[in-house]
């Protein structure tokens, strides 16, 4: 802490609008909080930014006190690489304006932005992106990484809806990346992660969806878990395009308003059907689940876009303890089906559980080199092991269940090195498994253009060719 409170912090203050924290400051603890509380980082100093060129001049300061820099859009990453010990952190949190043109079809997003901030300005003109489902999720990591959701089976992952974005590169350039200007680039930062540049605006397409679409949430016991995915099997590639769904394996029921008070906190499996129709519409999608299986109860009912976005926040607090590990899975076989349920009780937090995405539909438009993205474009599942605690104690017994489910997953794997926003401790194998080696290679080589001395690895790190 000596060397740390040695730097003189005045040259950096001069030079960007934002302020800029020292570890003695007020503000200070504030401005280097993250979303996951078993992570407890101090950095030298924290420049909050309030544009491209407060980024580039904090990125200066940083080289030229041989800092580590750290990158923090909306720091709601399992990981914590939004914050180190002893470097810079460059806070894009204030830099969240979003600015909708309707006519054009496209949204300009700052770096900073949360699902929350794009939702409620592309909502106003009943638009959206293609986003994620937890809404204090920043845009910024979520889109450099994939960004699947609700959304995915319509128009497919973030960064097939990103036209173009302006990024701070390690040696302070400001530059616009998009298929016409730095195309090698462009490509990276779609699925490439956070290792190319700090991006401080994304420019979107944006679809018509809501403002209000349709909600059907399936509840079944822990002991209906074999014929519950054996179900979902069946049903989701008879779902029509504009619709979405989430797998929730191993969920506690939330004391909600919608789920009766005797099945508060019970652990099952949930199935999450969403329509981007009409209620009609919706009704006939669901009605062989309702068929098929009773519930212990159902929640069907229309919903704001946003409340879709949002009803899952409650899982996730900010400050709760977590751990996570992901894999692809191309289909929910007998085995997988036996080791998701057979693990799906070992859990001991009540937040903590399995969700699984599908990616179908509009993300299997998109060919497998024509982005970076860290995995196949065929239909596939990603299944999340997620781990939420509210204490040190429980997240280490429901990490060692995260663990102990990914290794028993593992063998069913298409992809073992997995979604690279779902990484909390990656390593280099596992990042490279992620992209394969074509995939990681190009990937390597444009590192060694924008960022030869790798500034940028608090991330999924590819490491300059």
């Amino acid at each position: 802490m000596t060397q740390i409170m040695s730097f003189d912090f005045r040259a950096l203050r001069s030079a960007i609008a934002g302020p800029v924290f020292a570890p003695d400051d007020a503000g200070y603890d504030h401005a280097r909080s993250i979303w996951n509380g078993a992570i407890d980082r101090r950095p030298a100093v924290i420049a909050q930014c309030l544009s491209p060129e407060d980024v580039a001049a904090a990125l200066a300061f940083a080289r030229d006190h041989d800092l580590e820099v750290a990158v923090r859009g909306g720091a709601h990453a399992y990981s914590g690489t939004a914050v180190c010990d002893g470097g810079a952190m460059i806070n894009l949190g204030v830099m969240n304006s979003v600015v909708v043109d309707p006519a054009a079809g496209s949204a300009q997003v700052g770096g900073g932005a949360t699902m929350a901030n794009m939702d409620a300005a592309t909502q106003a003109y009943g638009l959206a992106v293609p986003g994620g489902i937890i809404s204090d999720t920043g845009v910024g990591g979520l889109t450099l990484g994939g960004g699947m959701g609700w959304l995915t089976r319509i128009a497919g992952l973030s960064i097939d809806n990103l036209v173009s974005a302006q990024v701070v590169l390690a040696d302070s350039r400001i530059v616009r990346a998009s298929d016409s200007e730095y195309p090698d680039l462009f490509w990276a930062l779609r699925g490439g992660g956070g290792n190319f540049g700090v991006v401080t605006e994304f420019e979107y397409r944006v679809h018509e969806v809501g403002p209000d679409v349709h909600l059907g949430l399936f509840f079944w016991p822990l002991t209906d878990g074999a014929a519950v995915l054996r179900l979902v099997r069946e049903f989701i590639p008879t779902m029509p395009p504009r619709s979405g769904v989430l797998v929730c394996v191993g969920l506690s029921a939330p004391p909600e308003p919608f789920v009766p008070e005797h099945f508060h906190l019970v652990p099952g499996h949930a199935l999450i059907v969403a329509g981007f129709g009409t209620a009609e519409e919706h009704a006939e999608m669901v009605a062989p689940i309702r068929r098929a299986l009773s519930p212990l109860f159902e929640c069907i009912s229309p919903i704001p876009f946003t409340g879709l976005q949002s009803m899952l926040d409650a899982a996730e607090p900010w400050g709760i303890y977590g751990y996570e590990k992901a894999l692809d899975l191309d289909d929910f076989s007998d085995e997988v089906i036996a080791v998701l349920t057979g693990q799906a009780g070992k859990k001991t937090s009540p937040l903590s559980f399995i969700p699984v995405f599908t990616l179908d539909g509009a993300f299997t438009a998109v060919g497998e080199g024509d982005t970076a993205f860290g995995g196949a474009r065929t239909a596939h599942y990603v299944c999340n092991i997620a781990a939420a605690a509210p204490d040190a104690e429980v997240l280490a017994a429901d990490t060692a269940w995260v663990r102990s489910t990914w290794e028993a997953l593992r063998p069913f794997a298409a992809n073992p090195g997995g979604y690279v926003n779902f990484m909390t401790d990656g390593g280099e194998d596992r990042v490279r498994a992620s992209y394969g080696p074509t995939k990681y290679a190009k990937l390597a080589d444009i590192k060694t253009r924008y960022d030869p001395e790798n500034v940028f690895h608090r991330n999924a790190n590819i490491k300059p060719g």
